[in-house]
Order: C-alpha cells, then sequence, then structure tokens
C-alpha cells in the first residue's frame, strides 16, 4: 500500500514538471505585425518672398537746399550697401541718376545693386586698382536705362542695353529669367538675383550676389607671332655654324697631317744625309 502511494506521488510529480517544462519551453507568440506609418508630407518650397527690403520711399530732409539723395538714402536703409553707395558718390553717378528721376517724365532706371558681401568676394585691392574711367564703367554697367519689374526680366533681349553700353565684344550683359530665379552673365562672372531692394514705378534696385565685372576689364591683345622665316632663321644659321666648323675641322685635320708628313720626310733625309757623310769619311 505504501509502495502504491509512493508511486503515485512520483508520477503526479513528474507529470507536472513534465508540463511545466513544456510551457516554459515553448515559444511566445510572435506580436502581429504593426501597420507601417505613412510619411508626413513633406512641405513644399517657396518662392522667394518679392516684398522688398524699402517699401516705400524714405522721407527726404527738410532743408529745401539739400542736393537730391533718394538713391543713398534707400541703400542707407536696406543695409549692407555701403560701398555700392560710396562709388555711387565718388563717381559723381548718384546725382546723374537722382537728377535724372526727377526731371524724366517717362521710362526710368534699373540699378542691380551688389551688396558688401558681393565685394568682399573681388581679389583684394581690385578696386584701388581701377583707374576712374574703369569705375565709371564698372558703376554704369551695373545700370539699366529702363524701368524693369521683377516680372518683367524675360522681356529683355540679349545683350541688354546698359549705361555703360551694349557692345556684345566688350560689355555682353545677359539676363535668363525662368520662373522666380533671374540670372545674369558678363562673361567674367555669373550672378542672382536675390531679391527687390526699391521699385516704384520709376526706380527699380534689385539686390544681387556678385559684383557684375564687364569682360573688357580681362580681355587684351594677343601679342603678335614671329614670321615664320625668322623663327626658322636661327636653325639654319645653326646649321650653316655646324657645316662651317665640322669644315674647319675638316681642313685643319688634313693640314695638320700635310704638317706631320713634312716634318717625318724631313727628319728621314736629313738621316741619310748623315749616314753618306759618315760612309764618305771612313772611304776616304
Amino acid at each position: 500500500m505504501k509502495q502504491a502511494t509512493l508511486f503515485s506521488l512520483l508520477f503526479l510529480v513528474l507529470f507536472f514538471t513534465t508540463l511545466t517544462l513544456a510551457f516554459a519551453i515553448s515559444p511566445a507568440p510572435a506580436a502581429a505585425p504593426k501597420a507601417p506609418t505613412k510619411p508626413h508630407p513633406t512641405p513644399k518650397a517657396t518662392a522667394p518672398s518679392p516684398k522688398p527690403l524699402v517699401p516705400t520711399l524714405p522721407e527726404s530732409p527738410d532743408s529745401p537746399d539739400s542736393v537730391p539723395d533718394d538713391i543713398t538714402r534707400i541703400l542707407k536703409k536696406a543695409k549692407s550697401f555701403t560701398v555700392l553707395t560710396r562709388l555711387l558718390k565718388t563717381t559723381e553717378i548718384m546725382n546723374n541718376i537722382n537728377s535724372q528721376l526727377i526731371t524724366a517724365k517717362s521710362g526710368g532706371i534699373t540699378i542691380l545693386a551688389p551688396d558688401d558681401s558681393a565685394f568682399s568676394q573681388l581679389k583684394a585691392g581690385f578696386l584701388n586698382s581701377l583707374n576712374e574711367g574703369q569705375k565709371i564703367e564698372l558703376v554704369q554697367f551695373h545700370i539699366l536705362p529702363e524701368f524693369v519689374s521683377s516680372s518683367n526680366f524675360d522681356s529683355l533681349s540679349n545683350p541688354v542695353q546698359t549705361v555703360a553700353g551694349k557692345d556684345p565684344a566688350r560689355l555682353p550683359l545677359n539676363v535668363n529669367a525662368l520662373g522666380n530665379s533671374v540670372n545674369i552673365s558678363t562673361g567674367v562672372v555669373n550672378a542672382t538675383i536675390l531679391g527687390v531692394v526699391y521699385s516704384d514705378n520709376k526706380l527699380a534696385i534689385y539686390h544681387v550676389d556678385k559684383v557684375l565685372l564687364p569682360l573688357d576689364f580681362f580681355v587684351t591683345k594677343a601679342p603678335a607671332l614671329a614670321p615664320t622665316t625668322l623663327a626658322k632663321a636661327p636653325k639654319a644659321a645653326k646649321e650653316n655654324s655646324s657645316e662651317d666648323d665640322q669644315d674647319e675641322t675638316n681642313h685643319d685635320h688634313q693640314k695638320s697631317g700635310s704638317v706631320g708628313f713634312v716634318n717625318v720626310r724631313g727628319t728621314t733625309l736629313v738621316s741619310l744625309g748623315m749616314c753618306l757623310v759618315a760612309f764618305a769619311t771612313m772611304w776616304s
């Protein structure tokens, strides 16, 4: 009886132990896959705002005797255009522009204004290396003798007329407008209009990222090549000289050989003469 009871207890212990191990070893049920989340839509890039840096013309000084300086005050209020302002003043183009804006009944002016950062990209000492005429041309090259609104650049015909001129060989200024992007090429640099500084019905000032350098500042005439006959003359002279030297060397060898032969022949005759004298003395 006791043995049967112990056997039953052992059987139950083994049964529960096996059942526990089976549950412990069996893998846990795989988690259900999560539904893929949709990526958030990327907002589309918006075009740069055409809002001008100077929306309205700054108030004029109260003094009636003051020189018109609308351009100066616009660029000063817009900031970062001190170098361009200084060039406009030193070349006296500032007064001409202001006078034209006051007296002109139609037309207008468009200024492509590089900021101070654009001038800092120039080679050190470049502006100081220009003479007065070149400085005037540089400023005039940034001015169009007509009013161009921000939406009318695609209507310009290349090369664009500037106050400096319209010579495609010396002063090319080509504008490529595509949508809201306006690029300008001078044959030396490629610039981009970054935005509007000021615009009304007569005056438009646009912010450009580079100084527009005229092509004629860098075009130099190539030196003419020497004529072909002159270029070959030294070679011919050298060849002739070599031939003359060779002839002279051969002549010297021949001369030296002749002299040696004469010397040998003379020595032989003297020796024979001395032998004859000796024989004559013995037989006498």
